[in-house]
């Protein structure tokens, strides 16, 4: 820790020094920042300028992830937003299409269910769905947190943009996100009709609709609805059947109205529903698997190598569904006080459903298969003040949010326990309730020291308290006498923690900012969700990360835009959920054992660098480089005696050593026929680990098969569009070469040797039809 904070106060320091000196062309730059300031477009202005096609170096990019408008090259902290053209180009049509254009991010469709999402950060984050489990990186929709990952992999449905923020984000956001924020910005309706509709037709059946279309009502009101429909056949077929999986089945819609009685006074309202009724989502097992009475059940075509082509399998008579229902409303007032002082209120309600069965194991055999039934509730409530003066800018806010998840399991198992319990009638009903009640206040300043020098602090307060409860019930018909119920209901918790942050840049030349930041990042403890003895009816503590980062912003001759930065995270008690074995007291048979464990220290350190560059008109490149260095520097485990206790050496989760894009786009001007675009991308990931367990207990002997090794992936496109761009056909391919990669994994060694992988989509073409009005 001495170490990191001499660092971080060497970074701040070596900014400072350059910055004692005013340059000589200070006043300059200090007229041409303010007038910068006063003529760079809003949200609004920002959309309609990128939708004439000046998506490229030298159009401004102005985002709001300070809780202000703020140019993105003046913001002193690693970002990544993408408008509407943005997200054409990298080819993303939900949150996971992110995947690669953002340095260190790892964004995928999470393990076992069609809806959730895991989400790293500079390799922070929860990849666990359980509900017991919060996010390590938070998801935000217009101010409104996400508070599952299940239900986050959102279609981006009239989106105006995306920012995600990297790093701690807790001084300006409602509730503290540790590892970073994925902040998504509808559009608003307006004071002009506008209107757009497509339709997608593309490989494995699939066919995607959506419009919308908002304006005026009457003076002073503005409405808008946005509506979806999307189907697609499964990627995957039962080896044994007709049935086929991953496949896509969802509809959703988004109604919208704003009110301004006046020029200081705006009133948001939007609801939202969406619903998903998916088939399973079947990875592929890496080995055979074991029973309680050690016998071998052989595993149909464990993974191998080659495309993407194979057939999966699952256990007869396990219903073949997924289902999701979200919704919710929000609604947010603002108030201009005065000309600098503006008073806003955010208030959300939100609702989620979801009934997934889940076949663990990915085979034939009834090892571990699983009914996971959630119902969550969500209200939340933030008032924010912002004041925007000469050379202090700040925001203060208060934020309430109280959640209530209610779920029901069933785990069937009857050839877990070897062949003299087959058909043995085997159950496990797991029924919880968990309350979450969490508090904050925070604070941001940002204040200008000399013309191209400004120094901002903020600092915020969390409480949070959780209240748990939790029966398992063992139904075994072949021995009734062994039924029992186990009840885990431990007292309530409460945590809290000040969170600072500081950070300082400097304007070295019009078109350069150097700046250093330094954050802390929190996140609440909490009680194993998996608690299925007493052994492991045990709380977890918080995780904190500090996080110091040190960059630089610059845009050369109007044509090359090059964001860099460097950053190193010290966390600390990492939630880590680890699988062992246990005696389950009632029967006498090996058990299960789920358990948390605060992994005690992990070091991770990297570099990220952000490039676009049209050396010629029409003609864009943009590159994304990440790399990241991260290793547990302690990680107790008493089961690893033959390593002193200590599981250290293990390689951490989800955090490849490099990740790269490469993108490039060319538009052929046809005069009054329009114009092409032909554009392309291959992204690259070096090779990483896909679960926290990833060798044998007291093995240093890596499970080969939950790793990824490094894999490119290139997809392309082509669009016409017409003169005035409000036709568009495209045509469109992903993952052209229809490489096999997994993304994911379930390790559950202590259930029959369970370990299973996931893999991203294979080769797709799709094409696209698109009206604008």
């Amino acid at each position: 820790m001495i170490r990191a904070d001499r660092y971080g106060r060497l970074l701040l320091a070596g900014v400072a020094g350059l910055a004692i000196a005013t340059p000589t062309w200070a006043q300059t730059a200090e007229q041409t920042t303010a007038e910068a300031q006063q003529q760079a477009p809003g949200p609004e202005a920002t959309a309609a300028t990128n939708d004439e096609g000046q998506d490229s170096a030298t159009g401004e990019i102005v985002v709001t992830a300070r809780r202000t408008d703020e140019r993105l090259q003046r913001v002193p902290s690693s970002i990544s937003a993408f408008n509407e053209r943005a997200l054409d180009r990298i080819q993303a049509t939900d949150t996971t299409g992110l995947q690669g254009a953002v340095p260190n991010l790892n964004i995928v469709q999470g393990r076992g269910s069609s809806n959730a999402t895991n989400i790293y950060i500079r390799g922070i984050g929860q990849p666990d769905a359980l509900q017991t489990f919060d996010p390590a990186v938070g998801v935000y929709v217009d101010d409104v947190y996400l508070s599952r990952i299940r239900g986050n992999q959102l279609d981006l449905l009239d989106v105006e943009r995306i920012e995600v923020l990297r790093g701690p984000q807790g001084t300006l956001y409602g509730k503290n996100t540790i590892g970073g924020a994925i902040k998504f910005v509808s559009r608003k309706p307006g004071d002009e009709l506008r209107a757009e509709a497509s339709a997608t037709l593309g490989s494995y059946t699939q066919l995607d609709l959506r419009g919308n279309i908002s304006g005026p009502l009457g003076e002073g009101v503005s409405a808008g609805v946005s509506i979806m429909r999307s189907v697609r056949d499964g990627f995957v077929d039962d080896r044994n059947d007709k049935r086929e999986y991953n496949d896509r089945d969802s509809i959703g819609i988004r109604t919208a109205i704003a009110f301004t009685p006046s020029s200081k006074v705006r009133l948001d309202l939007a609801v939202d529903y969406s619903k998903d009724d998916a088939s399973l989502n079947v990875g592929r097992p890496i080995n055979n698997l074991v029973t309680f009475s050690g016998g071998v059940l052989v595993v149909t075509d464990p993974v191998g190598s080659g495309k993407y082509k194979w057939k999966g399998e699952t256990t007869p008579g396990l219903p073949n569904s997924t289902k999701l229902k979200h919704y919710g409303f929000a609604g947010t007032a603002a108030f201009d006080l005065t000309d600098n002082l503006t008073l806003k209120s955010i208030t959300a309600y939100r609702v989620l459903k979801t009934d997934d069965y889940i076949d663990i194991d990915a085979t034939r055999y009834e090892v571990g298969d699983v009914f996971v039934g959630v119902d969550q509730d969500q209200v939340s409530q933030e008032f924010q003040l912002a004041y925007t003066g000469e050379k202090l800018s700040a925001v203060g806010g208060l934020y309430y949010l109280n959640e209530n998840v209610d779920s029901h399991q069933e785990a069937y198992a009857d050839d877990l326990l070897g062949p003299a319990f087959f058909n043995s009638g085997f159950l496990r009903t797991i029924d919880d309730k968990l309350n979450t009640k969490s508090y904050a206040a925070y604070a941001n300043a940002t204040y200008e020291i000399v013309p191209t020098v400004r120094l901002s602090a903020g600092i915020r307060y969390t409480e949070e308290k959780k209240d748990y409860w939790r029966t398992t019930s063992t139904f075994f018909s072949l021995l009734p006498a062994f039924n029992a119920t186990y009840v885990f209901a431990p007292p309530k918790a409460k945590w809290h923690d000040t969170s600072p942050m500081i950070s300082l840049d400097w304007q070295a030349t019009p078109d350069t900012m150097l700046y250093a930041r330094v954050a802390k990042g929190f996140k609440s403890g909490g009680f194993n969700g998996r608690a299925n003895t007493v052994a492991e009816s045990t709380k977890y503590d918080p995780e904190t990360v500090w996080s110091y980062e040190a960059g630089f912003k610059s845009t050369l001759a109007k044509q090359l835009r090059v964001n860099g930065s460097v950053f190193y995270n010290d966390y600390k008690d990492f939630q880590a959920r680890v699988s062992g074995l246990d005696t389950d007291p009632v029967t006498g048979l090996p058990s299960p054992k789920l358990s948390v464990l605060n992994a005690g220290k992990l070091s991770i350190k990297g570099a990220e660098l952000e490039a676009s560059w049209t050396p010629v008109a029409n003609l864009l490149l943009d590159t994304q480089v990440g790399y990241l260095d991260s290793e547990y520097k302690k990680f107790a485990d008493a089961r690893f005696v033959s390593f002193n206790g200590s599981r250290a050496f293990q390689t951490p989760a989800f955090a490849p050593k490099w990740t790269l894009r490469l993108g490039a786009q060319y538009t052929f001007d046809l005069g009054g026929p329009g114009g092409i675009t032909i554009g392309g991308q291959t992204r690259y990931r070096s090779r990483q680990a896909l679960a926290v367990d990833n060798t044998p207990v007291n093995s240093n002997v890596e499970i080969d098969g939950l790793f990824q090794n490094g894999y490119w992936v290139e997809d392309a496109r082509i669009v016409w569009e017409n003169s005035s761009k409000k036709i568009a056909v495209g045509l469109y391919g992903n993952n052209l070469t229809d490489r096999a990669y997994k993304t994911d994994a379930q390790e559950f060694s202590s259930v029959g040797n369970i370990r299973t992988v996931y893999y991203g989509n294979p080769r797709t073409i799709q094409l696209k039809l698109t009206a604008r009005y």
